[in-house]
């Protein structure tokens, strides 16, 4: 608490504090005795000064007290606001969908020539609340001569020459309404609309009935009986129109390795049959169902001269025996539709209807069929080699549709990648020039195939190089469907190796064939080995053996 001076203006600098007034909180003024809530009179005030009443004052009560506390907030800041008003909805908003629908009717009168003297015809009003705008709606009958459907657009409707329109507190059950010259009697209401009108204070009158009308009562016009030709398109036309007969076959193609289910269906309308196939998931067949487009099918195909020009013209009566009918598809039997033959052993249940009440069929039963259709394998057919290129590559050709290159041995290429074995060979000629003409034939193990080269030889006439290029020879004997190729076993010294038409003799090899051979001996045979380990006199056989001509002559046989 601070003193001032009333001389001194109450300025900063000019206040100085009690000392003898330390405590500036509020007293307590509630006291729990006994566990209880009790209240208690302050001994002091804020500061520890004297009460602002004595000790014959009274205390405030708790009424005064609260009194004070309620409307402390009124008296701290003013009377409450009032709460803001709605925003605005315009009634566009407010009464959009929202549609009254009423039922009603208009008398038509009848023109001079008729004998009646007017027909109801119903139609349904609609008020739309959002612009009171209406619109008049002819429910369509089917045949009845008149133009129905919307009668008077959607437009606020005139109510009298002064301008005014209908309004909604304007309609109710059993009254009329006049608009654009025609008169309509309200029968009727839906829910909806009850209940609004009822909301907004109108009451509603008795619903009506809709009035009979003459002309539905009136029996319809006897007609002539129609008159039966033999040939009445036009009568067959609006008689079978859209009705179809279905029959489910059975295709018997034996002939292509297979039975397959199909779909029959005969068009009455204009004796014209369409065969439509059935397909299972993942058949492998194109997803196109038709297998005969529709069209007039003959009896005896055969009967057709084969000189008709079939490409340009349609077959026509002149050129058949006669047509596939109603009456040559029988279920349980075959029918032949283009040379193709397929077994009826079902039909829908409007077939079957039609066979027993027109064509007098009692036994319409479907025949059983086959459970699981057999299945034929066929033997495929390798056409002969024809000497292009080589025999793997020309099989490709047979065996898919689109060639792929043959598989190679991979394993084999890498483990004997760049192995070569070299030989020395003669030609065997009958002219005496080229007897002495010396090749190098060379084995290649990663592909089987063996190459031939002539070392030039000066001043010989003979021109050297390349003499076949990279292939694999057969032996002579061998049929050209399973031939069998030259290995490394059919290379023996003085062995004859036969290659497109020459025949060269082995006279020599090097040591890398030598050493191969004795690494491989169980898969060559072991007078080839000798032959090679006599030819080079290798260290491993100090004695020369003499050469077994008996097993060199087994090895050429093989």
């Amino acid at each position: 608490m601070s003193l001032s001076t009333p001389e001194l203006p109450f300025l900063p600098g000019n206040s100085f504090r009690d000392p003898a007034k330390p405590r500036f909180h509020r007293l307590q003024t509630l006291d729990y005795r006994n566990g209880y809530a009790q209240p208690r009179v302050a001994s002091a005030g804020v500061g520890a000064e004297a009460p602002q009443w004595g000790p014959t004052q009274v205390q405030p009560s708790l009424a005064e007290l609260e009194e004070m506390a309620t409307q402390q907030a009124l008296l701290t800041y003013g009377p409450p606001r009032t709460p803001p008003p709605p925003p605005f909805v315009p009634a566009h908003v407010i009464w959009d969908k929202k549609v009254l629908r009423f039922d009603a009717y208009f008398k038509q009168n009848a023109d001079e020539y008729s004998d009646e003297d007017g027909f109801i015809r119903p139609v349904i009003i609609y008020y739309y609340l959002e612009d009171d705008s209406m619109v008049v709606m002819e429910p369509p009958v089917e045949n009845s001569g008149l133009t129905q459907g919307k009668l008077m657009k959607r437009q606020q409707m005139p109510k009298n020459n002064e301008g005014h329109t209908w309004h909604w507190k304007d309609l109710n059950v059993a009254t009329s309404i006049t608009m654009y010259g025609k008169t309509f009697h309200i029968i009727n209401c839906d829910r909806f609309t009850a209940d609004f009108l009822q909301s907004e204070g109108i009451l509603l009158n008795e619903p009506e009935a809709m009035p009979s009308n003459p002309r539905q009562e009136m029996p319809p016009p006897a007609s002539a009986a129609p008159m039966q030709t033999a040939l009445d398109k036009l009568g067959q036309f609006l008689t079978m129109d859209r009705k179809v007969l279905r029959f489910y076959c059975v295709w018997d193609d034996k002939e292509s390795g297979e039975v397959r289910p199909v779909v029959l269906q005969y068009y009455l309308v204009d004796d014209t049959l369409e065969v439509r196939e059935v397909h299972q998931p993942n058949d492998g067949r194109d997803p196109f169902p038709v297998l005969l487009r529709r069209q007039r099918i003959p009896k005896d195909r055969g009967s057709i001269s084969p000189t008709f020009p079939s490409c340009v013209l349609e077959l026509s009566d002149q050129e058949v025996s006669g047509w596939l009918s109603p009456k040559d598809l029988v279920l349980g039997k075959e029918v032949e539709v283009m040379g193709r033959r397929f077994l009826l052993y079902d039909a829908d249940r409007f077939t079957k209807d039609f066979y027993q009440k027109y064509l007098k069929m009692s036994d319409v039963t479907p025949v059983e069929p086959p459970q699981q259709y057999p299945t034929y394998s066929i033997t495929r057919e390798i056409p002969p080699y024809n000497g292009l290129g080589s025999l793997e590559d020309s099989l490709q050709n047979c065996l898919t549709l689109v060639p792929q290159p043959p598989k190679k041995d991979v394993v084999k290429m890498l483990e004997n990648n760049g192995k070569v074995l070299r030989y020395e060979a003669v030609l065997d000629s009958v002219r005496a020039v080229e007897r002495g003409r010396r090749f190098i034939i060379s084995y290649y193990l990663s592909t089987d195939t063996v190459s031939i080269y002539e070392p030039p030889v000066r001043n010989s006439g003979i021109v050297g190089g390349k003499v076949l290029e990279k292939t694999r020879i057969s032996k002579p004997g061998t049929s050209t469907e399973s031939p069998e190729y030259y290995g490394p076993a059919d290379f023996a010294i003085g062995a004859t190796i036969h290659a497109f038409g020459h025949r060269y003799i082995i006279t020599d090899a090097d040591k890398y064939v030598l050493k191969f051979l004795e690494e491989n001996a169980a898969m060559i045979p072991q007078a080839t080995l000798k032959t090679f380990q006599q030819k080079h006199d290798t260290a491993k056989y100090e004695e020369r053996e003499p050469l077994d001509t008996e097993a060199l002559a087994t090895v050429q046989e093989q």
